[in-house]
């Protein structure tokens, strides 16, 4: 018995004949859970005349979580930003590196690997269009891992992988997400 996901109908062979059924596809094709985020965004950027400008307003922006510290943001430096600010790129490649992380802590655990220490150094590449916009091309995050034992080495390099099968974020881009990871055991 197959289910025809255009139709949403089930059909199979009983007693020699085919017998339809209705399937309520909600039912069939449900998610497994669904997690919904939200904040809010503020300009505070406004100078005193608005947007009468190009140069005339500041690009900042207060993010905020309800129960979480605000950050302070703004465009990136070459779009008039202030580079003292988390800008929306840092924060998608800040977005990347920590889901990975903690999607390769869990990722351990579960194959018996003791991570003792874990620092990313990412990097991304965006390229303009020439029509005002642009888009990322592709991410690499270059996590320096220590374990416990040297025993662990090669189950820790493994778990970057289901890692990367794990991690929402990246799970969710249209661009490479690539990894160049290196694992040592820590020193006794």
């Amino acid at each position: 018995m197959g289910v025809d996901r255009a139709t949403g109908t089930s059909s199979g062979t009983s007693s020699g004949r085919a017998e339809w059924q209705t399937v309520d596809m909600a039912d069939r094709l449900a998610p497994l859970g669904e997690h919904r985020y939200s904040l809010t965004s503020t300009w505070t950027g406004n100078s005193g005349t608005g947007t009468s400008g190009y140069r005339e307003y500041r690009r900042d922006v207060t993010l905020e979580v309800d129960g979480k510290p605000d950050i302070l943001a703004s465009a990136d430096k070459p779009f008039r930003g202030d580079p003292s600010r988390w800008n929306p790129e840092d924060l998608l490649l800040a977005s990347l590196s920590q889901c990975h992380l903690l999607s390769y802590l869990h990722a351990c655990v579960t194959a018996g690997v003791v991570v003792v220490s874990y620092r990313d150094t990412a990097s991304g590449m965006m390229r303009d269009d020439g029509r005002g916009g642009g888009a990322f091309v592709e991410v690499m995050l270059r996590p320096e891992v220590v374990v416990a034992d040297a025993s662990m080495i090669e189950a820790a390099e493994r778990a970057h992988a289901q890692a990367n099968a794990w991690c929402f974020i990246a799970n969710s881009m249209n661009f490479p997400v690539r990894h160049e990871a290196s694992v040592r055991a820590q020193q006794s």
